[in-house]
């Protein structure tokens, strides 16, 4: 590629990535939909990205070492804490469900599209794996409830270290032709993986944690110190045995997320940021390099071929897989339609195939577009039709408006016994046995804890629940709550009580730590119990054009605080000093007044 052309082409898969994922959040479809459009768009129908001349023998090893980067980072969201509610239904999906998968493939290759059994059995292995790179964008975005979301994901980050072993030994069968030899080759390599692969994944990871403890690295260099333990992890793993990388990564993250000896928030933060980034830049490259005439050649065979996928293989997997697992029917059949395939299959099956056409192996070339081809259909159709299903089986949520409270006292029972009333679901989480006990008195659904606790963020229920509203008495547990829970609900739907110590100052040292005002900038912990105290109550009130907005504030007068309001779609807005309510005709205001139509001076001051 001429030099003057290469800055151009890597800021437009930069942009074309980002812009992907940012329009896919906007328009509240999956992202990886976007991005393999994006992709085709970018590649074979304008022709201004070419991978290939972009990257030439670079490509690969950059993409290997990029899908080693993303299995690191979900390593880390792997919990043993989740084990004894999802263990028996990974450990059946990740080996006797990965069996089936391969041989329902290998099968359905060979009689469908015609390839070679050893090709065939090839393509079997290259379409186990799904992998975090498409799981984690959809299940981001489906929210599923219960033991559904830490199964797939569990089984999407095992899965991909365990079947890249299995297709770089199928291939090497291939190549050795004898079975003998063959079947003490495959003994040897997945042993040799095993050892080499986990352990140098555990003694980097112990390696890490025994930096971080002894304060041997500025705080500064952390993200810096544990990409460089990744990678080289990574290379030196792969050179010992071909893809035993991938297995050294990600057990380098479980240990890290597991242990107890140091802090590792601020890494896990980081590689989410870069998880992102990758991901966009992988699924623009990949799908660029894919040839539409090669598409159109295994079309009709290629979407039969799928259909078997999608419609026997996944099904019969977790069928096999779920047998005496605690796991209900719905959960069950809303697994067997969640098998997208990602990253990993692409960049292993498009370096594998052109190994074998200079091995000169008859249908080759076909492998690259036959795994795209379900890469794009499978995506397409889990990602489409996923949340569909999801919200039918009651499953998940499509926006769900629940609210988790940091703080269960007595006006926030209040809050959330009105939110409830009105349909939302609610979760109270209090360190005080009494305010917990007094919740539970009165039908709130409660976690018993501290909500900075390392364990809490594992142990929550947040199916349904959309929104934190942090309103303990104390600011820093607010400011630091807002902070843990950014990630999971998104800086825009996580709330504070604003500091009782309201100065320019102090507002000055909070303004890049916490969360959204709730309500307003003067509102805070004091003001709200002091309203309590003078017989003020949380009341839903229905604007009609007889009794709008202007008369609810005649009515109450400036004492009156919008707290939130439910519109006709029965979904909920939180007061915030950066968005005031405007309740309008059909909308509910639920607020904190009082009855008595004299104005209490202290409470009109806030």
């Amino acid at each position: 590629m001429v030099a003057e052309r290469v800055l151009p082409v890597l800021a437009g898969i930069v942009v074309a990535g980002v812009a992907a994922q940012w329009l896919a959040w906007r328009v509240r479809l999956p992202s990886i939909l976007l991005l393999l459009l994006f992709g085709l768009i970018a590649g074979p129908l304008t022709g201004w990205v070419d991978p290939d001349a972009l990257f030439g023998d670079l490509l690969f090893p950059l993409v290997s070492l990029s899908v080693g980067l993303i299995l690191y980072e979900g390593g880390l969201t792997l919990k043993m804490s989740e084990l004894p509610r999802v263990g028996a239904a990974v450990r059946n999906l990740v080996s006797v469900g990965a069996l089936v998968t391969w041989g329902v493939t290998s099968l359905s290759a060979h009689v469908i599209v015609g390839l070679s059994p050893p090709l065939s059995a090839l393509v079997g292995a290259v379409l186990v794996v799904t992998g975090p790179t498409v799981i984690a964008p959809l299940l981001r975005h489906i929210r599923p409830t219960g033991a559904v979301g830490p199964v797939l994901r569990w089984e999407g980050i095992v899965i991909d270290p365990i079947g890249a072993l299995l297709t770089v030994l199928v291939f090497e069968v291939i190549l050795i032709g004898e079975a003998k030899a063959a079947t003490a080759h495959i003994a040897f390599g997945v042993g040799k993986t095993l050892v080499l692969g986990g352990g140098l994944g555990f003694f980097a990871a112990a390696f890490f944690v025994v930096v971080l403890e002894r304060f041997w690295v500025a705080d500064y260099l952390h993200n810096a110190v544990s990409l460089m333990l990744v990678v080289g992890t990574f290379a030196v793993s792969n050179a010992l045995q071909h893809e035993s990388g991938l297995l050294a990564v990600t057990v380098m993250g479980f240990v890290l997320a597991n242990q107890k000896r140091a802090d590792v928030e601020h890494i896990v933060e980081f590689t989410e940021n870069l998880r992102e980034l990758l991901i966009s830049g992988l699924f623009i490259v990949l799908a660029a390099r894919v040839e539409i005439g090669d598409l159109k050649s295994v079309a009709v065979s290629g979407g039969l071929f799928v259909a078997v996928l999608v419609c026997v293989g996944r099904p019969l997997s977790v069928l096999v897989s779920t047998l005496r697992t605690p796991l209900a029917l719905r959960e069950r059949v809303f697994m067997s339609w969640m098998a997208p395939r990602g990253i990993v299959a692409a960049a292993i099956s498009s370096v594998l195939a052109m190994r074998l056409e200079d091995a000169g192996m008859e249908g080759a070339r076909l492998l690259v577009p036959l795994t795209f081809l379900t890469i794009i259909a499978t995506v397409a159709i889990y990602s489409l039709t996923g949340p569909l299903l999801a919200r039918k089986l009651g499953v998940a949520e499509a926006d769900p408006q629940g609210v988790l409270f940091a703080g269960a006292h007595a006006w926030a029972r209040a809050i959330g016994a009105r939110l409830q009333d009105a349909g939302f679901r609610v979760l109270m989480v209090d360190s005080n046995r009494a305010n917990i006990a007094a919740a539970r008195m009165a039908g709130l659904p409660t976690y018993g804890g501290s909500i900075l606790a390392e364990h809490t963020l594992d142990e929550l229920e947040l199916g349904g629940i959309g929104r934190l509203l942090a309103v303990t008495p104390n600011d820093w547990v607010n400011v630091l709550t807002v902070r843990r829970f950014e990630r999971v609900f998104g800086r825009s739907e996580c709330y504070q009580l604003a500091p009782q110590q309201d100065t320019t100052k102090k507002k000055a040292a909070h303004k890049y730590l916490h969360g959204r005002w709730f309500c307003g900038e003067k509102t805070n912990f004091g003001s709200l119990s002091q309203r309590m105290g003078q017989g003020f109550s949380i009341k839903a009130t229905d604007m009609t054009e007889e009794f709008d907005f202007d008369a609810y504030r005649a009515r109450y007068g400036p004492s009156a605080l919008s707290l939130f309001v439910i519109d006709a779609d029965n979904r909920l807005r939180i007061a915030a000093a950066d968005s005031p309510l405007e309740p309008v005709t059909g909308e509910t205001l639920v607020g904190f007044v009082r009855d008595d139509p004299q104005t209490v001076d202290a409470a009109a001051s806030d």
